[in-house]
């Protein structure tokens, strides 16, 4: 319980700068320099109105300086990013693939977000993630860390190399975004369970089925673009906490 709760402390300061990197990387900003403002008049947030969640319920959700209403999907953000965090820690025995699993989750989430807010996946989130988890991979599978080189290679290849598919036969359904995060998730749940990588898999095609299903009943047209980066994230998290099980599940009823 310790180590979930040092997990969620250091969840809610990523989510801190996770807010930063949803905002900025969009607008091609950079993310190193330069210190929080308020949206509305500009003012340099200060060190103690930038506590993760604390200051947002301590300053009721305004700024302190002209008393603008502060977005409340930045706390959600860096709770979520927190509870994320917490859950690996309390689902993977390993240290390493329990901080790995955590990271991968900070970066779905802003992936999600982005890409629902902004329609893209940027590359310098995923391109940076996908190099750094595999450093990761190879040397947590040297040191034994309960990571495996091959099956992260064989996810990596399956979910993305299938998606990839998909984009050169029907361009106009499937974004090349969409495949590198893909590539993402098969390399990271591949080294952890291969069976994770199918679940993430089905759970993002079936939640992008039903998104395009309320899309239709809202009204949309069938033309209508929708984001397809959320429904992987989904994916890879709902694998990320039970990806073997579901699967053991799902082989179980169908007499697999």
């Amino acid at each position: 319980m310790a180590r979930a709760v040092v997990f969620a402390v250091v969840g809610l300061l990523v989510g801190s700068f996770l807010t930063v990197v949803i905002h900025r990387i969009p607008r091609k900003e950079t993310v190193v320099a330069g210190r929080s403002r308020c949206p509305s008049c500009g003012t340099t947030i200060r060190a103690r109105d930038n506590v993760p969640l604390v200051s947002y319920l301590l300053l009721r959700g305004r700024c302190r300086g002209c008393g603008a209403s502060i977005s409340p999907e930045y706390p959600l953000t860096e709770l979520s990013t927190g509870l994320l965090a917490a859950g690996a820690s309390l689902r993977y025995h390993s240290l390493l693939v329990a901080g790995m699993v955590a990271a991968f989750l900070a970066v779905l989430l802003a992936l999600a977000l982005i890409d629902a807010r902004h329609r893209v996946l940027p590359n310098r989130i995923v391109y940076p993630a996908a190099i750094g988890f595999a450093v990761i991979i190879m040397a947590g599978d040297i040191a034994g860390g309960g990571v495996d080189v091959g099956s992260a290679a064989v996810g990596f290849a399956a979910f993305g190399g299938g998606l990839l598919l998909i984009a050169i036969l029907s361009p106009r359904g499937m974004g090349m975004g969409d495949v590198k995060v893909a590539f993402l998730i098969g390399l990271v749940l591949g080294s952890v369970a291969l069976s994770s990588v199918a679940v993430a898999a089905g759970v993002a095609i079936l939640a992008g089925g039903l998104g395009a299903v309320a899309a239709l009943a809202a009204g949309r047209s069938r033309k209508s673009a929708l984001p397809f980066g959320p429904c992987l994230a989904l994916g890879g998290a709902v694998a990320s906490f039970a990806g073997p099980q579901i699967s053991h599940v799902y082989l179980r009823l169908f007499g697999m």
